[in-house]
């Protein structure tokens, strides 16, 4: 966890702090004292020595910081590590109807942390946009259409959006927060999760993503990460920063030819930057996700990025069953099909793909993927290729693996024709 950003029940009450200054040595006195690194009457005097000055117009050291170590009281070292939360504790005091209590981590794009909504008095969670991109048009626009896009999606698998907008100089968006853990949490210690363990979460993100897709949105950044598990053993779809509405043609050709996504689990076409990237974008990631989930391994791994994404456009995942054996045929079909390279070979529907997944749950065949292989077994034949199915994504390619000989559609085929054959000999011979 994150060192704690200080919010005294005294400012919640509006009491002053004893060692109140203004703007930010108020905040800079507080944190140094409840860190133990000067006592209050210390702040007191060197707040008391800065007004002299200013009143004396000696511009040589007005500041909090520089007086307490003018004065012997803190080490520049000190002091930088200070201002360190000294920034991050800013949103605190900007943010009007939340107080903040702790930071919950920080990325590339935003800042969380957990707060309290005064007016409701509930914890949430506050994204805030780095004071650096502020003035950053593009990455203002984004962090706004993530709240835009949240709001518009209500689904109890999907965190909930509860405010977005700006106080002073920071843009935050405030979420529902949740308690417990993420999917990365737990493959990244090592573990895997158990067959029947990741079915029920998967399920409960493609109820998500249907849901999502039905409003005309799509993720666009399903992963470990953003799959958040409760307490009580809900999965929750988070962060919208990459969710785009399907219909938004102005902001997909912006987008034409860049690659947005996480390189483990993006898809082919958006590793190419294709305009019109749909809804099978995240049907792909979500079978990278259930790929790492059930194996304990990501899809395709390299030293960079370059070479990961290379391999999503070029190279046969390996079968998820040659990692794990106990995973059944039912869940290696689903992911393969999941993770098949053409889009069009994927579900149709991410309604279609929920359907499988709740069958194979229940410990039925996934029909919806089997009509996929079918679909391709024929292709194959048409075109005068193998005479056996093959997996999508680098399946299973032998008649004992696929299933016996006499099950498959190929076999009725050759079947129909062999008799079309002794029908036509047999009137030849009675003429």
């Amino acid at each position: 966890m994150e060192d704690q950003i200080p919010t005294t029940s005294a400012e919640a009450s509006g009491k002053t702090n004893p060692s109140a200054g203004t703007g930010d040595d108020s905040v800079l006195g507080r944190l140094i004292v409840e860190r133990g690194l000067a006592s209050d009457k210390e702040v007191r005097e060197c707040l008391a020595q800065k007004q002299r000055l200013q009143a004396e117009q000696d511009s040589a050291a007005t500041t909090l910081g520089d007086l307490l170590i003018r004065n012997g009281i803190l080490t520049q070292r000190q002091l930088e590590r200070i201002r360190l939360l000294l920034e991050e504790a800013r949103p605190s005091q900007q943010i009007p109807g939340y107080v903040i209590l702790e930071k919950l981590g920080a990325g590339a794009m935003a800042a969380v942390y957990k707060a309290r909504q005064v007016s409701l008095d509930r914890v949430v969670a506050v994204k805030v946009l780095p004071k650096k991109y502020t003035h950053n048009a593009e990455f203002v626009a984004r962090f706004y259409a993530e709240g835009r896009a949240a709001a518009k999606l209500n689904h109890p698998n999907i965190v909930q959006a509860i405010d977005v907008g700006q106080a002073g100089e920071y843009h935050y968006f405030v979420m529902e927060y949740v308690k417990g853990h993420t999917v990365f949490d737990v493959i990244s210690s090592g573990k895997r999760y158990s067959e029947a363990k990741a079915l029920n979460l998967v399920i409960q993100i493609a109820t998500a993503l249907e849901h999502a897709h039905k409003a005309g949105f799509i993720h666009r950044d399903v992963k470990p990460k953003n799959i958040m598990i409760t307490d009580a053993g809900e999965a929750k779809l988070a962060d919208m920063g990459l969710a785009r509405a399907v219909s938004d043609r102005e902001a997909a050709e912006q987008e034409q030819g860049k690659a947005y996504g996480t390189p483990y689990y993006i898809s082919p076409e958006q590793i190419r930057g294709e305009l019109n990237v749909d809804f099978r974008t995240d049907i792909y990631s979500l079978g990278a996700t259930f790929y790492h989930m059930v194996t304990g391994q990501v899809p395709f791994d390299g030293p960079n990025p370059s070479a990961v994404m290379h391999k999503h456009l070029k190279s046969e995942v390996v079968p998820p069953d040659r990692i794990n054996p106990s995973l059944s045929t039912g869940t290696c079909e689903i992911i393969e099909v999941c993770l098949a390279k053409d889009r069009n070979k994927r579900y149709n529907t991410t309604t279609d793909l929920l359907e499988d997944l709740q069958a194979v749950a229940r410990g039925e065949p996934p029909v919806q993927a089997r009509k996929k292989f079918d679909l391709s077994s024929l292709t194959a034949l048409e075109q005068g290729t193998a005479a056996v199915p093959v997996m999508l994504g680098g399946g299973p390619s032998s008649a004992q693996e696929a299933g016996p000989f006499y099950t498959q559609p190929l076999f009725f085929v050759a079947l129909a024709g062999w008799l079309a054959a002794a029908v036509l000999l047999l009137i030849l011979l009675l003429r």
